[in-house]
C-alpha cells in the first residue's frame, strides 16, 4: 500500500494505474485484485490507514499529561509532526478532499478528529485554562487554524513542522490581540 500511495502521490492518483503498480512491485495483477476490487478500494484503504496512523500519534503523544491545554498543544504538535513526516499521505488527503467518491472518508475522520479534541478542549473549559466558549466551535477553531496552517506552510511552502506547530499553539492560545491591548479595544473588535 506504500508504494501505491507514494506513486498515487507522486503521479498523480489519475494517472497511476494499478498496471504501473503491479510493474512497480513486481506481482501480477492478479495479486492486486485478490486484495483490493479497484483502485477506489485501494486508495480508501490507505486513506483509512493514514487516518488511523494520525490519530495513534497523536495519542501516543498526550498519553499521561494531566494538563488540558498542554494534552492539546501536544496534540497539535504530533499533527503536525505527522503530516511533514508522511507529506504523501497529507497529498493524498488533501486530493480525497476534492473527490466526490473519497470527500465521505476524509468527512469521517474530520469528525473524529473533532470528536477526539473535544474532551480535551472541555476539560480545558472547565479547568478555567481556555475561554469560555462553546467547546464544539473552540474546537473546530483550534483543528481549522492547525489544518489550515499545516496545508499552507507545511506541505504547500514546506516549512519545518516545529516553527509551524509553535506558531499554531501561541496564536491558539492567544488569540489575535496583541498583548496589553486594552479592554475597551477588545471589546469593540
Amino acid at each position: 500500500m506504500d508504494y501505491a500511495a507514494r506513486n498515487f502521490a507522486a503521479e498523480g492518483y489519475h494517472t497511476t494505474s494499478v498496471t504501473s503498480i503491479v510493474n512497480g512491485l513486481g506481482v501480477g495483477k492478479g495479486v492486486f485484485y485478490w486484495y483490493f476490487a479497484s483502485k477506489d478500494e485501494l486508495l480508501g484503504e490507505i486513506l483509512g490507514d493514514a487516518l488511523r496512523s494520525m490519530r495513534e500519534a497523536q495519542r501516543d503523544a498526550i498519553a499521561g499529561e494531566p494538563d488540558p491545554a498542554r494534552r492539546i498543544d501536544q496534540g497539535i504538535r504530533a499533527s503536525l509532526h505527522w503530516l511533514s513526516e508522511n507529506r504523501h499521505l497529507f497529498v493524498l488527503m488533501e486530493f480525497a478532499r476534492t473527490e466526490e467518491r473519497f470527500a465521505p472518508i476524509i468527512r469521517r475522520g474530520d469528525d473524529q478528529m473533532v470528536a477526539d479534541a473535544l474532551p480535551h478542549v472541555s476539560a480545558g473549559i472547565t479547568a478555567g485554562l481556555l475561554r469560555g466558549e462553546d467547546p464544539v466551535f473552540l474546537t473546530m477553531a483550534i483543528l481549522g487554524v492547525s489544518g489550515h496552517l499545516a496545508r499552507t506552510l507545511v506541505l504547500e511552502q514546506g516549512n519545518d513542522a516545529d516553527r509551524v506547530a509553535e506558531s499554531v499553539i501561541a496564536f491558539c492560545r492567544q488569540g489575535y490581540l496583541a498583548t496589553g491591548t486594552p479592554a475597551l479595544a477588545r471589546r469593540s473588535a
